[in-house]
């Protein structure tokens, strides 16, 4: 698969050019203490390597492609204190490149590539969600070539990748399936678990324990479980409120699987027992969700399927007479219906692109109703197939009969 994937972005590089890709290093938590680390998406989506510091370079000139991967020298007393490397033979192994380099070795054979083969661009991941982000290796490295070779052009391939990314092969899709399984044995101990009284976090504890012990890699996202008026808040994350008897209870959360993402959304009664409102409330969710699935195929975009969303929960909102005209659902609803899903829980995507066979997003309509302290909000992911879509969380319950047969 990482193979495949150079190959498809090294059509999108122009000949007598170079491409240098960093795998990252985890930044300092405080003091000598590091954050875990994790590996740049976009790198690892074209090594399959997970561990610090690696470099991946392409050289691409008129006539030959050229893959190099650079890894850190063998260091036995470090190996001692925090464990090994990544060596060049497992290195190899999981990348399929055939070059395996050291990391002191880089600089010069990047120096020999512009000296000697004429390249005249190179290529760097320069991603940046806002300017005051702390720049990346890559757009450090990037600022010091213009200053030191001012005639060659500095391109951003992140755009290519993002295009690649959006569409998931086979094997990236069984990935999501399993970081969904996984997710639906946390869900389910969750909701077997509950009682009244209980700390958010201690509900939340059932959740971690199950996805650890099912080989998820970490989360894909930061846990929300918000009891009670804590579910109107959108990304409450808290999670150290009491639950209480008679109120609901908001998961939105993922397992992470091999860096692919799940992403699912299920709002239970605390006590085992929907009230008549709540289960009011929560049809209307519902409907939404079976209506957007409904409509969610190639062809459309994410766009399209939030106006069905707004429209699905207008009407069942007039029903019920909590608003009294449609434009009227922006106070309770008030975020999209759903994104792209993938290596990253909000997955790459270019803005206003239709939809199309294999790209996978959510599906999360909510209804938030701060004055009854109810929120409710319900997510499944979704696979965009030929002519319309697979739900990959369709054996999570949801249904109001499945939630408290399960809960007894």
């Amino acid at each position: 698969m990482f193979e495949l994937n150079r190959k498809n972005l090294v059509k999108e590089m122009k000949k007598n050019s170079l491409l240098i890709m960093f795998a990252g290093d985890a930044p300092y938590r405080s003091a000598d203490q590091k954050y875990k680390f994790t590996p740049n998406r976009n790198f690892y989506y074209l090594t399959g390597i997970d561990d610090t510091k690696v470099i991946l370079t392409i050289l691409k000139t008129e006539d030959e492609v050229i893959e190099t991967i650079y890894v850190q020298r063998e260091d036995e007393l470090m190996a001692k204190w925090i464990g090994r490397a990544i060596s060049k033979s497992e290195a190899k192994e999981a990348s399929k490149v055939e070059s395996i380099k050291y990391l002191d070795e880089f600089e010069s054979t990047i120096s020999a590539y512009i000296d000697r083969r004429g390249i005249n661009k190179v290529y760097f991941d320069l991603e940046r969600q806002s300017i005051d982000i702390a720049s990346t290796k890559a757009q450090d490295m990037a600022n010091v070539m213009r200053v030191k070779y001012p005639y060659i052009k500095i391109k951003n391939i992140y755009p290519e990748i993002v295009k690649l990314r959006m569409v998931k092969c086979d094997n990236e899709i069984n990935t999501i399936k399993t970081a969904i399984d996984i997710t639906k044995e946390g869900i389910v101990s969750m909701a077997k678990n509950i009682k009244p009284g209980m700390k958010e976090y201690e509900v939340e504890a059932h959740f971690d324990f199950e996805i650890k012990r099912l080989g998820a890699s970490a989360h894909a996202f930061t846990t929300i479980c918000a009891a009670g008026k804590n579910a109107t808040v959108l990304h409450y994350e808290d999670n150290n409120q009491e639950a209480k008897d008679g109120d609901l209870i908001l998961f939105d959360l993922g397992a992470e699987y091999n860096y692919y993402c799940a992403d699912i959304s299920r709002t239970i009664p605390i006590n085992g027992k929907f009230t008549e409102r709540q289960k009011q409330i929560y049809n209307i969710v519902l409907a939404t969700m079976k209506e957007v699935e409904k409509e969610a195929r190639p062809g459309i975009t994410l766009k399209d399927l939030n106006d069905v969303a707004k429209k699905t929960l207008a009407k069942g909102c007039l029903e019920i007479g909590l608003i009294e005209k449609e434009e009227e659902i922006g106070k309770y609803y008030f975020h999209s219906i759903g994104h792209p899903l993938g290596l990253d829980t909000h997955d790459v995507w270019i803005n206003n692109s239709k939809l199309e066979k294999g790209v996978v997003i959510t599906n999360e309509p909510g209804l938030y109703i701060e004055e009854e302290g109810i929120g409710i909000r319900l997510e499944d992911d979704l696979l965009i197939t030929e002519s319309g879509c697979e739900n990959l969380s369709k054996h999570i319950p949801v249904e109001i009969e499945d939630i408290e047969n399960l809960m007894k």
